[in-house]
């Protein structure tokens, strides 16, 4: 039932009036409906101001924001107008192929926005194949691999990934299985904007689904792409020499594993067992307060396996059961983490991503050496990962005599990028990015945590088998062969949005009258090259412009730096940029030394003197947990 809005018209703001009532006329969700006319009775103009003043942007990401009502927030009527705009997009640039792949994860509302999404692509004439019949759920890979499988148009998948729980998002995926990039999010975002009035006069969502269902235009193909996807797993990704080691790799559990509350245990448990023949606590152990889907996320604070303390059951599990591996999805299965006992000191340390990238590194140039020559001159070595991950692969590139390309942040660039070097005869068998995202292009052209355990879970036992080397003695070794290569990572939480062009207006405006760069920071950074890739800007290219993409929306800037005191063959290279999804200014830095103390200090260095000269928090407002 609706309430009442009591509160007089002449009460609302006049900036605020048109765009609630705008909403009140096309709404017809009664929970959102209600929750505008609860804030205007309540006078709340500064709430409503938040959710009314803007429209939620839709960028190479999609969408992802709170679930709330109002044109800023994720609900039903934002979920329908931006399907509206996506679907009238992709007709207009492949009319003749209208079909469209859906797919939704645990969160609240998810399957609600994924059963509008579906409606609205029916409508729009396409052919829907939907991957969660009744109310099953499916993690996110298993989307761009669908729509890969399929030849789809495009596809959708319902997720906010590792976000708070009130959060939910709309992540689009273009017709080669990888997230849209430019120009695509412009011109789709212009279709929403040309798209607002419902093509519906009736939510009635049910009728519209039974519908396509009995036309065939609807069509449920959770099973059949599972069954695939997992005879994809086995073809290219599993070693079947290994296989049979693996169940008897240990007498006892050898792993603990946890979903996070997500979507992933489903999907895990079917191809630990059948594909790699493990069985629950013979071999493995799952995290019991956190193996089912659970959307409030109830045993952690923040759902994402980078945030200190979301391991600690996992790795408490482990303890308890002398076990010393731990593994982890994030909730919708597309990230992958690990913590590991070091069993010199006993002491767990959850590896970095960038580590974890490492280590697939290793593993995958090691297979390579092993292949066919003439296969190798056919197809060269090529590993890809972001322009904020590790450098350490670069040196090893540089070291082992194969390509290696950085990219802009995003698997949307990664497995573009992917795609051109395949074509080009490249061999890749990896690109990676330091926020617990692996690719694995012999699957997919998009991240894949369930693609990277199956990996993981070779490599860590291959190497125990053959040399009784483990995942820190890996790293060591391939640290003293390339360089200590160490991170300072944090980001700052903005107080508003806007903030973030203030600071990076400081940094740049820093350096004025002349509009140069940076040569020296605090006189204990000496600069040895500076891109910004907002403005458009490099400083060691003949030209000056920079070698990755511009984006003037978007602020970023890439910094390689010399300490003052020199020890040896050292490097820093530091990014900062704002955050696509959340209010966050995100630093990445990366100290390379000849020591493991040396490359640490220096990172930590460069992060005081940033806090100090450049973000300076006490004058801006930014916090930090760092």
């Amino acid at each position: 039932m609706s309430i009442e809005l009591t509160c007089p018209m002449e009460d609302i703001p006049d900036d605020l009036k048109v765009p609630i009532l705008k909403w009140l006329d096309l709404d017809k969700n009664l929970e959102t409906i209600n929750e505008v006319i609860g804030l205007c009775n309540d006078g709340n103009w500064t709430e409503l101001h938040k959710r009314f003043d803007k429209r939620i942007t839709f960028g190479t990401a999609g969408l992802r924001s709170s679930m709330e009502a109002g044109f800023s927030r994720m609900n039903s009527l934002v979920v329908l107008q931006t399907s509206q705009g996506l679907a009238t997009y992709l007709k207009k640039i492949n009319p003749n192929n209208l079909t469209f792949v859906i797919g939704h994860d645990h969160r609240f509302h998810s399957k609600e926005f994924a059963t509008v999404t579906t409606a609205i692509f029916l409508k729009a004439g396409f052919k829907v194949y939907s991957l969660n019949p009744d109310d099953s759920l499916v993690h996110t890979p298993l989307v761009p691999f669908s729509v890969d499988q399929l030849g789809a148009a495009a596809g959708v998948m319902i997720t906010a990934s590792h976000n708070p729980m009130m959060d939910n998002g709309y992540k689009v995926y273009y017709s080669n299985g990888c997230q849209i990039i430019p120009p695509h999010d412009h011109n789709i975002a212009k279709c929403i904007d040309e798209n607002l009035e419902p093509w519906v006069d009736k939510w009635d969502w049910k009728i519209l689904l039974d519908k396509g269902q009995d036309e065939g235009m609807l069509e449920y193909v959770k099973d059949s792409m599972t069954t695939k996807y997992l005879n994809a797993i086995d073809d290219l990704l599993i070693d079947k020499q290994l296989v049979p080691k693996l169940s008897s790799f240990s007498n006892k559990p050898w792993f603990v594993y946890t979903p996070m509350h997500g979507v992933g245990h489903e999907i895990f448990k079917r191809f630990a067992g059948d594909l790699l023949h493990l069985n629950d606590r013979e071999d493995y152990l799952c995290v019991p307060e956190q193996v089912e889907p659970d959307p409030t996320f109830k045993t952690v604070s923040f759902p994402n396996p980078e945030e200190k303390g979301a391991l600690d059951l996992a790795i408490g599990l482990a303890e308890k059961e002398n076990i010393p591996l731990v593994l982890a999805n994030d909730p919708d299965a597309d990230r992958f983490s690990i913590a590991v006992k070091d069993v010199r000191t006993g002491i767990w340390k959850q590896v970095s991503g960038d580590e974890i990238g490492f280590l697939f590194a290793i593993y995958e140039f090691q297979k390579y050496q092993k292949l066919d020559e003439d296969f190798k001159k056919k197809h060269p070595l090529a590993m890809v990962n972001s322009t904020v991950s590790s450098q350490l692969i670069k040196r090893m590139a540089e070291v082992e005599g194969f390509l290696y390309n950085d990219t802009l942040t995003g698997f949307k660039w990664i497995g573009n990028r992917t795609i051109d070097l395949e074509e080009e005869g490249y061999y890749i068998p990896l690109g990676y990015e330091e926020a617990l995202g692996y690719m694995f292009p012999r699957m997919e052209h998009d991240k894949d945590g369930i693609s990277a355990l199956t990996v993981f879970l070779q490599c860590y036992s291959s190497w125990i088998l053959d040399s009784n080397r483990f995942p820190l003695d890996i790293l060591e070794d391939g640290f003293e062969k390339y360089g200590y290569f160490k991170q300072y990572n944090g980001y700052y939480k903005l107080p508003n949005q806007e903030l973030i062009n203030e600071i990076f207006d400081f940094i740049r405006n820093k350096y004025e009258p002349n509009g140069t760069y940076p040569h020296i920071i605090a006189s204990q950074l000496h600069v040895t090259s500076f891109r910004d890739l907002t403005v458009g800007f490099q400083s060691d290219t003949p030209d000056n412009k920079p070698l990755l993409p511009i984006d003037s929306t978007s602020q970023m800037i890439t910094v390689t730096a010399k300490p003052s005191y020199v020890e040896g063959n050292e490097e820093i290279r530091f990014t900062m940029r704002g955050s696509g999804t959340e209010p966050k200014l995100k630093v990445y830095i990366e100290a390379s030394a000849e020591t493991e103390t040396r490359a640490n200090y220096l990172a930590k260095l460069t992060w005081e003197v940033l806090k100090k000269e450049w973000f300076r928090p006490d004058v801006t407002g930014l916090k930090t947990d760092f």
